[in-house]
């Protein structure tokens, strides 16, 4: 059976991005694959170091999340990354080999750089990230990774250093194969990519006033001010969503560009549609919340799983090292 690794900062509750653009993927997955999905909570310290006292609540909150959307533990292996020691470990070996220039040309690197500008990245941590994911995949030997296409130079990344490593050490390391999803584009209520780092999300579950209200501020059509002006729909932010929401958005589609369909109207049902969806998962998620301990018991045993497979990888690279 193959194996899959795959894991989320615990830096708030998640959104929609999360679900269309990982989660639902993940799982399907289960049901296929011996599954383990990791709270990534050494990654969050990359951008939230100055702050770490929301990161254990946040870990509960989203796996509260994942269960609530369909992740069963008796399925997959969740997990809190800094309780397995050996992660940091293998990230320390790994940094050893790998070179400056292979993380300065990181895609995402360099991106966030420029993006996100109200916290400083300027340090070793936010540039090595990539070494810490490679060793978060490489650990567990695991040989599918669920992808989108934009992740895909960070899964490169991790092969070349497996390929460098075996190359020094021997046939330890296995390189990891990409499972490229199909991801939903979900944007943001800007336009822009959805991201908490970007405060322009939506909750996987959020209260109707807050939901109208983020509906309604989303952005539309600058073009189409008037019910009767001629829309745009590719470039619009609400279209997005009604076509992942939407069975007859080809029709809403053609509406818009006629000039059928107004974008005050969009929006009232993109919100009743939004609403609907959540309310399920709002019902299994406030059950989740309410039962901590519940939650606690399966990251113990997540955690105890995950160390005895990370375990069995080390010994071998410890072998191979002559350590």
């Amino acid at each position: 059976m193959s194996k899959v690794l795959s894991g989320m900062r615990p830096t708030g509750r998640l959104h929609l991005g999360h679900y269309f653009g990982a989660l639902k993927n993940w799982i399907e997955l289960q049901n296929e694959c011996e599954c383990y999905y990791m709270s990534a909570d050494w990654h969050a310290l990359i951008t939230d170091y100055a702050d770490t006292s929301r990161v254990d609540e946040n870990t509960l909150e989203m796996f509260a999340d994942w269960i609530a959307a369909g992740i069963d533990p008796e399925k997959s292996v969740l997990f809190k990354q800094s309780k397995v020691p050996y992660h940091s470990e293998l990230f320390l070996i790994l940094s050893m080999i790998t070179p400056l220039g292979w993380l300065q040309r990181c895609p995402t690197y360099k991106e966030q750089i420029k993006e996100i500008k109200n916290k400083d990245l300027n340090n070793y941590g936010f540039l090595g990230y990539p070494v810490l994911m490679s060793a978060d995949i490489l650990l567990y030997k695991a040989d599918i990774v669920p992808v989108g296409e934009d992740q895909l130079p960070h899964l490169e990344f991790t092969c070349e250093i497996a390929r460098k490593f075996n190359n020094f050490y021997g046939n330890i390391l296995i390189e990891p194969k990409e499972k490229l999803t199909k991801a939903a584009r979900v944007p943001g209520l800007d336009g822009r990519k959805m991201s908490k780092s970007y405060d322009n999300s939506i909750l996987l579950v959020e209260s109707d006033d807050v939901l109208k209200d983020k509906v309604k501020n989303m952005f539309t059509d600058p073009l189409k001010i008037k019910k009767n002006d001629f829309g745009h729909p590719d470039g619009c932010a609400v279209f997005a969503f009604h076509e992942i929401f939407d069975k007859e958005y080809k029709k809403r589609e053609e509406g818009c560009k006629a000039g059928e369909i107004g974008c005050v109207m969009c929006k009232k049902q993109l919100m009743e549609m939004l609403s609907e969806f959540m309310k399920p998962l709002a019902k299994r998620r406030k059950d989740l919340i309410a039962d901590k301990a519940y939650l606690e018991k399966i990251i113990k045993i997540g955690c105890q799983k995950a160390t005895e497979t990370a375990q069995k990888t080390m010994e071998g690279i410890r072998r191979a090292l002559k350590f």
